[in-house]
This record gives C-alpha cells, structure tokens and sequence, in this order.
C-alpha cells in the first residue's frame, strides 16, 4: 500500500507481524495485522462484530497508531502484556526488599514491559547498616543494570529503565554524575526528582541539605548542584528532570495516589504498579487538500477517531496479560490510558504553517483541545455505559488542577455519569511507530530530516542501512512535482531554533494529563 516504505515494512516484519513458532508468516499482510489487532480488542464488547469494524477502520491507513506491545501482541495468544511500561513498587530499604524487587523487575520484562523505579528509598553510601556501611543506591541500580542485560524483551525491543532519585538524597551528586563513568548505567534513563522547594532555593542561591531518614548528610548550593545537573546533561544528555511536586497537584488522581517516577521515556508519571498503555492519532493522516491554501485539518473526523481509540484502548485493558497481579488491580482499577498524538510537524507542513511560529502553535493548540475534549467526552460515554473507573470520587476528580481547566458540559456531565479511564492523554516519543506509518514526524518533534540515511538492527544481530524520508516531504513531490523549491514552512530539526520546539512542547502540554 502506498503507505509502506521499505523502512516501514521492515519494521513491521521485525516487530510487529505475527509469525508461528518456525518463522513462517501468519500475518501475510499489514491489514492482516490490523484485522487481528481489531478482532482481539473488540471481543469485550457485548456484540463484538460491528467494533471488528470500527478498530479496522481506525486502523486502516494507519490513522490511529496503537503502541508496539498492542500491535505486536493483541490477538496472539503470546504471554505478553500490551502495556509498553510500567512504573514498579516502591524499594524497601532492606536486602530481601530490594532483591524482591529486582525479581518483579525479570519478570516484566521478560514479557515485553519497559519499567521505572526511584531509588530514593534506599539509604545513601556510608549510611550504617547492622555490621557495615551501606553501599548506596548506585551500586544496587548496577544490579538492575545487569540483569536488564541479560533479558530480552518480547519481541525485539531491549529491556528499558528509568531509574530516578530525590534532590535531596544524599547521593545526588554521584547519581547525576553517573553517566559520565563509560559503561555504567547504560540499560537506564536517569531522572532527578525536583521539588518545588529546590526550585525555589535554586532561584534564591541558597543552601540545599542533603538529607535520609531525617539526617542531613551534607549542605550544597542548590545553584550549583543544578547547574551540575544541567552541565551534565549538555555534556551527556543525562540525567532528566522531573518535576515532581508539579506532577503530583496536576494528577487527575491526587486524592488517591502519589507518584514517584516515570516510564523509561518519561511521558507518564505513574504511580507504583502503574501502566502506560499508549495510542496515538496520525494528524498527518486527516489533512484535507494538502498543501493548499484551503488546506485543513479535518476536526469531525478526529472527534470520531479520537472515540474509537478510547474505546480500543479501554478494551486493552480488559485483555491485556499483566507479569505481577499488582499491576493488573492497579490498571483495572483506575483505568488511565494514554491517547496523543504523531505526525504534528507533517500536518502543519501540510497546512502550510511553519513549525514553531504563532500560527502552527495556534493549530497545535485548537487540535489538541478537540483530542482532549473529545477523548473526555467518549470516556464519560463509556462511563455511562460500562461504569466509571472503581475510585472514581466526583468532588475531589473535578476539583482536580488539571480537571477544572475542562469545558462546563464536560465537567457536568462526569459530574452526572462518571468518567470511565481516570487519565487519557499522553504524548509519547512514537518513534518506531511513525517509522512504521511510512515515516511520519514523530510525536510532537519537528521533522528530523527530510532524507537520511537510518541503519536497522536485523534480528541476526547484523546492521542494514535505508534511506528514509518524511511522509510529508514524499507527499510534496508526489503532488507538486520532484524539482518544486520546498516553500518556507518546510523546515527540519536543523533549521529551527531551540525555543521552537520548547513552545511546540509547552502547547501539546496544556492539553496533556499528568497521567
């Protein structure tokens, strides 16, 4: 199909076509794959036949884009969750505790999932335990290094890790400087936890105390320990920052759960056993006349995509196979998905606005509002029909931050019927995903390069190089012809200045849960 790049079938090959125990195809083509995708989410439904055809519809031309463990492992009969990440339990600050943990840690990714764990709990180096000193939380975050290693996830996607710490955690200074020893902590992503009151001794030069148990170990500027995070990061794109105070007053489920870290590539903040169970709408995908001044994107046709991927992915939910029954109650329970969105920086190119400026954030901005509340609206829908998520309390999940900023009918009718899925939005990386959707910009980035040249890793362990075009930049040829000057609005990664980006991302979050 036009579609499908050479890229995009390879991947999906690799990753997503279901093949038997000897290699041999069962999916023979992409829409065979859609078809089995379709066929297993719409089995909780009462009559599931007429849903078989919505999730294909959605489906088809690669319009809504269920995450790889949905794609890959709906449908299958394969022992694996279709939950992309999970954040695990917290760490006891014991050895039976941690090692208890580490176990939970084998198993989830021995089925495919990707996990976060903050490591905040565990007692700094030098700490007294009985007969010796503690080792810290690095040398146990060596552990789960190592054991990440050594397992491959389902599929063929390498174990991934968020590993994150507290501000003011004893061992900051050694966590933020990890990276910078060759070889240590490489199956992780790191994370600072950054407190508003950090923040604010930051902005005043004060002095931070670093702290454990109600012992302060040391006092540092709190200046100088950020700009040591942000040296470090320029210098080794590690570690994050997460703003964790903020995450936890905007949570939809404040008044139920605290959050302490993040799935491997950060876009969810999640609680203990909690899970990301990500989709994401092709915006590419519903431009009208593209490239013309009339150029448009097509918003009845997202409220009506945006329903039925709510509905998939609330069914994932129901089907999904979970490693730890922990992670099953606490998705049951709650319910929270994650619907974003890929293609933006193609569909703004294709409605002729140039990515950054004022008129493509005002599209950003009108586009993601239509996703949120029409993502909200089928929930309630769904509420009404199969009940809400079981901790649903009206009074303190609308007095919610982020909650309170929906529209009235909306707030009134969660008030009247319940909302089904406690979070729903989230933006994802969708890297392979858009790859797979004949290279598509990614999640909310700028388009990397029109052409470049990509290598693969082949199951076999061998490389193989493609060149790789944006969806976009194809169309563009295709329709206005191969020596047609590019207008100004086509402009890639390379092109744009950092605060470009930085407002793209601050207008996509205004319309994101902190979920």
């Amino acid at each position: 199909m036009a579609f499908m790049t050479p890229i995009s079938s390879q991947i999906w090959d690799m990753k997503y076509r279901l093949k038997a125990g000897d290699g041999a195809a069962v999916d023979k083509t992409v829409e065979e794959s859609w078809h089995r995708v379709a066929r297993a989410l719409a089995e909780p439904e009462k009559d599931p036949g007429p849903w078989r055809e919505e999730f294909y519809r959605a489906l088809e031309g690669f319009q809504f884009l269920p995450a790889g463990r949905i794609l890959a492992g709906a449908g299958t009969d394969r022992h694996v969750t279709l939950f992309n990440c999970f954040v695990m339990g917290r760490v006891p600050d014991d050895m039976a505790g941690i090692f208890d943990q580490l176990k939970e840690a084998a198993l989830t990714m021995q089925q495919g999932g990707g996990i976060g764990y903050d490591f905040s709990t565990l007692r700094p180096k030098g700490a007294p335990v009985v007969g010796v000193d503690a080792s810290g939380p690095l040398t146990f975050m060596d552990v789960w290094d190592s054991m990440c290693r050594t397992i491959m996830s389902a599929g063929f996607r390498r174990g991934a890790m968020m590993g994150t710490l507290r501000c003011d955690h004893p061992d900051i200074e050694a966590f933020i400087d990890a990276k910078q020893d060759p070889g240590r902590l490489r199956m992780f992503n790191l994370s600072v936890l950054v407190s508003d009151d950090f923040m604010a001794a930051v902005k005043a030069d004060r002095s931070w105390d670093l702290t454990f148990g109600g012992v302060c170990y040391k006092t540092v500027s709190a200046r100088e320990l950020w700009d040591r995070i942000m040296r470090s990061t320029y210098s080794y794109a590690e570690p994050g920052v997460i703003f964790i105070d903020r995450i936890n007053k905007a949570n939809n489920l404040a008044y139920c759960e605290e959050i302490f870290a993040t799935n491997p590539c950060g876009e969810q903040p999640l609680p203990p056993y909690g899970a990301c169970l990500l989709g994401s709408i092709n915006l590419a995908s519903l431009v009208r006349a593209p490239f013309e001044e009339h150029a448009a994107l097509d918003i009845e046709a997202l409220g009506g995509l945006v329903a039925t991927a709510v509905r998939l992915l609330d069914n994932a939910i129901s089907i999904s196979r979970f490693p730890l029954a922990a992670q099953k109650q606490e998705a049951e329970d709650k319910r929270r998905i994650g619907l974003g969105v890929t293609g933006l920086a193609d569909a703004l190119i294709m409605c002729r606005a140039r990515y950054g400026s004022e008129p493509a954030n005002a599209l950003t901005a009108s586009w993601l509002a239509a996703l949120r509340d029409a993502a909200y609206r089928a929930s309630v829908s769904l509420a009404e029909e199969k009940g809400a998520f079981s901790l649903f309390e009206a009074e303190p999940y609308l007095a919610g931050e982020t909650v309170s900023q929906l529209p009235e009918d909306i707030r009134a009718d969660i008030a009247r019927h319940g909302v089904r899925n406690a979070l729903l939005t989230s933006i994802a990386p969708t890297g392979t995903i858009s790859l797979l959707a004949g290279n598509i910009s990614s999640g909310v980035e700028p388009v990397f390069s029109y052409s470049y040249r990509r290598n693969l890793l082949m199951p076999d362990g061998s490389r193989k190089t493609e060149t790789v075009s944006d969806y976009a930049y194809r169309l563009y040829r295709e329709l206005k012809g191969e020596h047609t000057p590019l207008p100004d609005y086509f402009v890639d990664a390379q092109q744009l200045r950092p605060s470009d980006h930085l407002v793209v991302q601050a207008v996509a979050q205004k319309y994101i849960d902190s979920s």
